[in-house]
């Protein structure tokens, strides 16, 4: 059966990635699974600068998933591209870098960079993290904004970009329709859900910036419920995220529109995950003489 998918110019060998921020750059999980079986790693969020994210406590887990506030933690695109890029090419899958940044100047900036070397296949716009104070969050439910740092970095690359949303705005589909006409190739989603958790015991928050980003299974239904959204408003690929923690999680996925998936908190969970759910999309689609992952796409019978 074809596990091929494309996204823009890229053809990924499946349709699994692993999520920015829950899978490192490859070589903590090379000694647990062989990472060339996934469809590509998204990197870690990648700034200007050095990050050293916000003071612990900063993750916290809840009923059915978890909160986090890293902060975009990060050791700045210079470090990444001497220390980290080299061994990610090596991996046998595609790579898939994900940008975060203050201003669309530091967007540029940083794409400029990665687009001077080779072994990046496609970028990730990171503009929705609910867990800094500066950018993120402020790009991702501005509409324009949004699209102006599309508009921007698009005229910078000929490489696959991906805009990622935040599902904290009241019409996801609208962000997602300015991408697409400002050139987006494609459009990840769902980024975090804002939550807050607190300890009835001292009666403070348990993170220390108060809120953070809610993901794992609890967002499921959030998630897909947005992909579907998003899947009658636009034709580029929608690459989805949000509680996929095994093969029937992301068949439902693709099943609400999505031609891709990441799995991110499951990563925290089991190591392999992201492989058993790609072994499981295959057995399904045999089980079920279905030719090719594509053709699950947007196949709900509503």
């Amino acid at each position: 059966m074809k596990t091929e998918v494309k996204i823009g110019t890229l053809t990924l060998k499946n349709p699994v990635l692993v999520a920015s921020g829950t899978f490192g750059h490859g070589s903590e999980a090379s000694d647990f699974i062989d990472v060339s079986e996934l469809g590509g790693i998204v990197t870690k969020s990648l700034s200007m600068n050095p990050r050293d994210g916000n003071p612990p406590p900063r993750i916290v887990e809840t009923a059915s998933g978890m909160l986090n506030s890293i902060g975009l933690a990060n050791v700045g695109v210079r470090s990444f591209i001497n220390d980290k890029l080299p061994y990610l090419v090596k991996l046998g899958t595609s790579v898939i870098a994900n940008i975060a940044a203050s201003s669309i100047e530091e967007y540029c900036a940083v794409l400029s960079i990665l687009e001077e070397r080779e072994g990046i296949d496609a970028y990730e716009i990171n503009v929705s993290c609910p867990n800094v104070k500066d950018g993120g969050l402020s790009f991702g439910q501005r509409c324009d904004r949004t699209a102006e740092v599309t508009r921007m970095t698009r005229k910078l690359t000929r490489k696959p970009l991906i805009i990622k949303l935040t599902p904290n705005v009241a019409h996801i589909s609208e962000f997602a329709r300015a991408v697409a006409d400002e050139g987006a190739d494609a459009v990840s989603l769902i980024n975090t859900v804002v939550g807050l958790a607190i300890d009835i015991r001292t009666r403070r928050p348990k993170l220390s910036t108060i809120t953070g980003g809610l993901s794992g299974p609890a967002i499921k239904p959030i998630a897909l419920a947005k992909i579907y959204e998003v899947s009658k408003a636009v034709s580029i690929p929608i690459i989805g995220m949000g509680g996929i923690m095994t093969a029937d999680d992301a068949i439902e996925f693709f099943l609400a529109g999505s031609t891709a998936i990441q799995v991110g908190t499951a990563n925290f969970v089991n190591p392999s995950a992201a492989i058993e759910i790609k072994n499981g999309i295959v057995d399904y689609c045999l089980r079920h003489s279905i030719e090719s992952i594509d053709n699950l796409k947007r196949s709900l019978l509503v």
